[in-house]
């Protein structure tokens, strides 16, 4: 059996060599590609986490709010109480006032 002429050997070579190559390119940008989608994902993940991170911030913000908003209704309640115990004592005052001219005259 005859092994071949050294010329096909060498095309036969260069054919294995060719496609070796090509095998290595496509493996190499193969594995850019997956490197860029770990990095991607990586950084969904960082931006996941800080997204979770301001919302447990504005959740704390709108609860400090609404304790707040509590102590402003409990303190405006206070405020009408006093307003209505001035007014009657203005009132008071005045009647007295009156009653103290008439007593004078």
């Amino acid at each position: 059996m005859a092994t071949g002429t050294p010329d096909s050997q060498a095309r036969f070579g260069q054919s294995v060599k060719g496609l070796l190559t090509e095998k290595v390119n496509t493996c190499g940008t193969d594995v850019i590609a997956l490197t860029k989608q770990v990095l991607k994902g990586s950084r969904s993940s960082e931006l996941l986490g800080q997204a979770a991170r301001n919302m447990v911030l504005q959740e704390d913000a709108i609860l400090h709010s609404e304790d707040s908003l509590r102590k402003m209704a409990i303190i405006t309640t206070h405020l009408q109480y006093q307003q209505e115990a001035i007014q009657k004592n203005v009132e008071q005052s005045s009647n007295l006032q009156d009653q103290l001219n008439h007593l004078l005259k």
